[in-house]
């Protein structure tokens, strides 16, 4: 990287357009710009989680890892054709995935997105994530996108749903179940 970033603001982009990471300029509504830029925005939803206070610390960990895979995510998508996401990434998400899932009792009913502040964070850091995941797939139609990508969008918004439910608990001690219409109005 180098003294890449010494100068923030280049001017280049004041035209509408950004540059990918192999020197092309795209208009900055691209559907690649689109695709890394939710990347980024799930990145910092999730550094929101991290910078509240009392997080168990295999769950500080882990988001810290999955920020560090998000930084090669979204490298790999600014340069067409790039792959830095392998089945590893993938692997290593659904570990930690089930390790967690383990500590918690079987869903039974859909939950609120809610509990205390870091879970209620973690739930928004698992919308962007969905989110992402859409602007891949919309991407994937148009341009090739690696398999890889997408898979691992859809397990990081598993992994933070589960990490939700284990902060509302650390939290709160419980979850918000959701009542239907007919159970509040009765």
């Amino acid at each position: 990287m180098g003294n890449r970033l010494t100068k923030i603001y280049t001017r280049t982009g004041d035209d509408g357009s950004t540059g990918l990471g192999d020197g092309a300029r795209v208009p900055k509504e691209s559907l690649r710009v689109e695709a890394y830029g939710t990347v980024d925005e799930a990145n910092c939803a999730i550094g929101v989680v991290l910078a509240i206070p009392n997080l168990p610390a295999e769950v500080k960990d882990c988001l810290l890892e999955v920020q560090h895979d998000l930084f090669d995510l979204g490298g790999g998508r600014c340069i067409p054709g790039h792959r830095i996401v392998t089945p590893t990434y993938i692997l290593r998400l659904e570990a930690r995935l089930d390790e967690f899932n383990e500590t918690l009792p079987p869903l039974k009913d859909f939950i609120l997105p809610g509990g205390g502040p870091a879970a209620a964070a973690c739930h928004v850091a698992r919308a962007v994530c969905r989110r992402a995941e859409r602007r891949s797939w919309t991407l994937a139609r148009v341009e090739e996108v690696a398999p890889d990508v997408l898979r691992y969008l859809n397990r990081l918004s598993d992994l933070l749903f589960v990490i939700a439910r284990l902060l509302a608990r650390h939290e709160q001690g419980t979850e918000t179940v959701w009542r239907r219409t007919q159970d509040r109005t009765s």
